[in-house]
Formats: structure tokens, C-alpha cells, sequence
């Protein structure tokens, strides 16, 4: 488990241990590492996903512990804010870095314990990699890519056994905003901006304890989805859906090969009859 120090990681080491999984979390500070190493069923190992060297020493921890490995989830995550023009390279390389390149670094070097065990590969996006938030370009970009990864590896290893799904949260409580102020400092003009220092603050969002269980899920269904949405409200569910629709209807839209409107209808009826039925 990548990231696992606060937000939607710790959410996730928590369900996982408590309901009997052995958990090897990752964080990069001490005290975070202090922290997770207090739970049971979890062995806290030190990773920064911008380091070849620390994730060669995770592989060589989660070797020497003979256990195997069954589940990666690829959590690890940062974001910046503000307007493109704002926006220093430095930080969209170091967004692009965690969020986009972390988990092929990741995948990479732990998928050979992951085929032994025909296991699960569970990367976590956002609903940011259906929609595009102005004020989010690069974390926007970086989730549209995990979501191309998920389809590419899972059509890459099928056959082995192990199965890619995408967990894509909405709107829940974290430190990911504030993380990326106070990385990008107090003269940025995100920080001067009074709109997004106020939407930095997620403390009144929902705890992630839905995304918790989706994770959980994407480990142990028989069956598992590609995508898992999980989102705090009807609204942001709505939006997200009607993006995608939003994006077909584009596509299809004044092409040499555009479908009417019979035709789209019947691939999303031939779509809807394979997929699972409502939970809730």
C-alpha cells in the first residue's frame, strides 16, 4: 500500500488489517511510519515513489518476508492547484512523477510476486480522470493517465490470473489539498488566492471509508470490476456519468462514421445488459 499516511491510505491499512489482511503500508515520514507500525497486521516500510532505491528495498523486504504478495495498491498521490499560467514546470514534473510515473515504478518492480499469486493490482484514481477541474490541470492529467494504465495493464496480463481495477474517488476528507499549498509556499499565488485556500480545506468532506471498502472489495470480489466509483453523493455521480456522455457524444460528433441516435442507444443498451445490477 502506497501513501498510506493519512487521507484514503490510512482509511484502506486500517479495513485491510482490522479485517485480518497483512498490510505492508508505506509512508516516508518516521513518525508516519511509527504510527502505522502500531497496527496490527501491518509492517511499515519507508517509500518515497519518486526513489528506484527505496522501492528496490520494498521488494527486497517483501521477498526476504517470504509471504508473497497477493494485492499493490497504488495510493501515493499529490496535487497542485491554480491556473496553468501559475503553475511552475518544477511542480507539474513532480505531480506527473508521483502520480503518473509512481505506480508504473511500482507495478514494475512488484509484478512478478503479484503473478505468482495470480493477485490483484488496484490502482487508486479520481473522478478527475473523467473530468478536467480548472483549477487541478496537472492532477487532472495525472488521473486521466492511471486510468489508460489500468486498461493497458489489465489487457496486458490477462491470462495470468491477476486482475486491474481503478478505484475512482470523489469528494472526501484528506490532506492533499493543504499538502499542496504548503509544498507550494506562501508567496504562490495559489496560497494568495483566498478560493483555493478555502477549497484546500477538505476537513468537512466525508471520511473515506467508502473508498476504504471499494478497495477491499477490488481484493477479495471473485469478480472483480475495472472501475470502481465511489463518490460521497448522487451529484458528483451525476456529473461524472454525464462527462462520459458528454465525451461520446464528441467523439460520435460530425465524422465520417458518426452513429444516429438508434444506433448509440443500442451499443448503450447492449452495454447496460452486461453490467451488474444496482447495489443500493
Amino acid at each position: 500500500m502506497t501513501g498510506a499516511s493519512t487521507g484514503i491510505g490510512r482509511k484502506v491499512t486500517e479495513r485491510l488489517s482490522a479485517d485480518g489482511y497483512f498490510v505492508y503500508a508505506t509512508a516516508r515520514k518516521p513518525e508516519d511510519l511509527k504510527s502505522l507500525g502500531a497496527l496490527k497486521n501491518v509492517q511499515a516500510l519507508s517509500l518515497d515513489v519518486t526513489h528506484p532505491e527505496d522501492i528496490a528495498a520494498v521488494v527486497a523486504a517483501v521477498t526476504k518476508a517470504g509471504r508473497g504478495l497477493y494485492g499493490l495498491v497504488n495510493n501515493a498521490g499529490i496535487a497542485t492547484v491554480g491556473p496553468l499560467t501559475d503553475m511552475k514546470m518544477e511542480e507539474y514534473e513532480l505531480v506527473m512523477n508521483v502520480n503518473a510515473a509512481g505506480p508504473v515504478r511500482m507495478i514494475k518492480a512488484l509484478e512478478p510476486l503479484i503473478i505468482e499469486q495470480k493477485g490483484r493490482i488496484i490502482n487508486i484514481g479520481s473522478i478527475s480522470g473523467v473530468l478536467a477541474s480548472p483549477n487541478l490541470v496537472a492532477y487532472s492529467m495525472s488521473k486521466h493517465a492511471i486510468e489508460a494504465l489500468t486498461d493497458s495493464l489489465a489487457a496486458q496480463l490477462e491470462g495470468t490470473g491477476v486482475r486491474v481495477s481503478v478505484v475512482e474517488p470523489g469528494n472526501y476528507n484528506s490532506e492533499i489539498g493543504k499538502s499542496a499549498l504548503s509544498r507550494m509556499g506562501a508567496d504562490s499565488p495559489a496560497a494568495r488566492a483566498a478560493n483555493l485556500t478555502a477549497s484546500a480545506d477538505r476537513s468537512n468532506y466525508k471520511e473515506p471509508d467508502e473508498v476504504a471498502a471499494a478497495v477491499e472489495q477490488a481484493l477479495s470480489e471473485a469478480d472483480p470490476k475495472r472501475r470502481y466509483m465511489v463518490v460521497p453523493n448522487q451529484q458528483e455521480a451525476e456529473r461524472t456519468i454525464r462527462k462520459q456522455i458528454e465525451q461520446l457524444v464528441q467523439l460520435n460528433e460530425g465524422q465520417p462514421y458518426t452513429y444516429d441516435r438508434t444506433a448509440l442507444l443500442k451499443m448503450v443498451d447492449e452495454a447496460v445488459s452486461k453490467a451488474r445490477p444496482q447495489t443500493h
